[in-house]
């Protein structure tokens, strides 16, 4: 779908940082970008990506930081930067963080990162999706192929405007069935489907 790699920031190093240069922000971002085209899109996971995709309205952003405070400070960051940034330059904002890499630890932080939106005023006018290698449902088995649905390539922080949502979902038939519709989606490609397409980018098919 795309012919080149997107633009991205690699936002500024906390003190604890993760070693990662422009080149190997450049790989994650890229695997990030196939994931959305091949899965997100392609497997029409979301019907409202496709269109801030194609206008290149999706700002993908790396961040180093290896502690909860400075993904935080991050992820603040972002929030603002998209609330000062007309929707028709950045819709949407992916805040990829390579050194979260185990799951219960991503989770605990998501559910810090809701608080902090809230306590910034932006609840209500942003919305925070969570996406993990290793993503797992509450009550769901590990090998339940419905995780699939939120699994990526790397941790992604993904941040939306509730505004934009609303636009997309009244203009999308069933939109309150999506989630319905993925699990079907995830179910009939089956475990072995999903792990060929994960080799594209990256290994995060539902483990064994």
């Amino acid at each position: 779908m795309s012919s080149h790699a997107p633009d991205f920031v690699l936002l500024d190093p906390p003190a604890d940082a993760l070693s990662l240069n422009a080149d190997d922000a450049a790989h994650h971002v890229a695997r990030v970008q196939r994931w959305l085209e091949d899965a997100v899109i392609g497997l029409n996971l979301c019907p409202f990506a496709k269109a801030v995709h194609v206008k290149q309205q999706v700002r993908y952003a790396v961040s180093r930081a290896t502690m909860d405070g400075d993904v935080l400070d991050h992820l603040r960051a972002e929030a603002d930067l998209l609330h000062a940034t007309p929707a028709a330059q950045i819709d949407t904002t992916l805040l990829i963080v390579p050194a979260l890499a185990d799951f219960l630890d991503f989770h605990s932080l998501t559910e810090r990162a809701e608080s902090v939106l809230a306590k910034a005023g932006y609840e209500g006018e942003l919305q925070l999706a969570s996406f993990h290698p290793d993503f797992v449902f509450a009550d769901a088995d590990p090998d339940d192929i419905a995780n699939a649905t939120n699994r990526a390539p790397v941790p992604i922080l993904h941040l939306l405007r509730e505004d934009s949502i609303a636009r997309a979902a009244a203009a999308v038939p069933d939109a309150a069935d999506i989630y319905e519709r993925n699990i079907a989606t995830m179910e009939k490609l089956g475990p072995e489907g999903w792990a060929e397409m994960a080799k594209k980018f990256g290994k995060i098919a539902p483990r064994d």
